[in-house]
């Protein structure tokens, strides 16, 4: 088996907070593969979305390694992360983060055009095309529905044709139907690009479309659904 895209070794993750140090993750030792869909699943406060954070170098582990494309991202400074993620990675959270400021394409483009890419808006253009949004072009966030904006920030995360795709409960914010087609649409793009894809999902029919599933509970890896789910 080829040299895992995302590799992590004990990672921990330790924060402060007003009741003091709170200890988040336990011990995470966890490879994903080139081209694998990975869903990250277990009860709320079990830790996924931290683990994701370390993955995308959003959060720093407090202890452990966690390498991406066998970088160690515990050894980068922020810029380093920063130009590593625009590089290599794309995020997909529950909210859309878009600039309210700016269109659509122009929401997709300029990260691209920042990063230095010269096809920057023919690159957004066909993005939003193939989340079906060529029709919204030129419409500010403000002028689009919830799932028009969750597809703008699928093309943002997948324009730049990452190898590690990131998403934070992608459908969370959104009704059924509107969930349903963005998460078509999330497992389109991984495959139109070839990446990596590591999802937080609470919903059962999401995570069973995904290669592998990882529980996870109080902070670390939930040996015994594993081994069921093996079995």
């Amino acid at each position: 088996m080829s040299e895992p895209v995302l590799s992590l070794k004990d990672a921990r993750l330790s924060l402060d907070g007003n009741a003091g140090r709170v200890d988040i993750l336990h011990g995470i030792t966890l490879d994903v593969h080139k081209g694998e869909t990975l869903g990250l699943v277990g009860p709320s406060g079990s830790g996924k979305s931290s683990l994701l954070m370390l993955m995308g170098g959003l959060e720093t582990a407090t202890g452990g390694s966690v390498l991406a494309l066998g970088r160690d991202l515990t050894r980068m400074n922020e810029d380093a992360l920063a130009r590593f993620r625009r590089d290599h990675m794309g995020v997909v959270f529950q909210s859309f983060h878009l600039i309210p400021t700016m269109t659509a394409l122009e929401n997709v483009a300029v990260p691209l055009e920042l990063a230095g890419h010269a096809d920057a808006f023919d690159r957004a253009e066909d993005e939003l095309n193939a989340v079906g949004l060529s029709h919204r072009v030129d419409h500010y966030p403000t002028q689009m529905s919830g799932g028009e904006q969750q597809r703008v920030a699928l093309a943002r995360a997948s324009a730049p044709r990452p190898d590690i795709l990131l998403a934070d409960e992608p459908t969370g914010n959104l009704d059924g139907p509107n969930g349903a087609a963005i998460i078509d649409m999330l497992f389109g793009l991984r495959d139109r690009h070839g990446a990596t894809l590591v999802l937080v999902t609470h919903a059962p029919e999401l995570a069973a479309r995904c290669d592998r599933t990882v529980h996870l509970r109080d902070g670390r890896v939930d040996e015994a659904l594993a081994q069921d789910a093996a079995e």
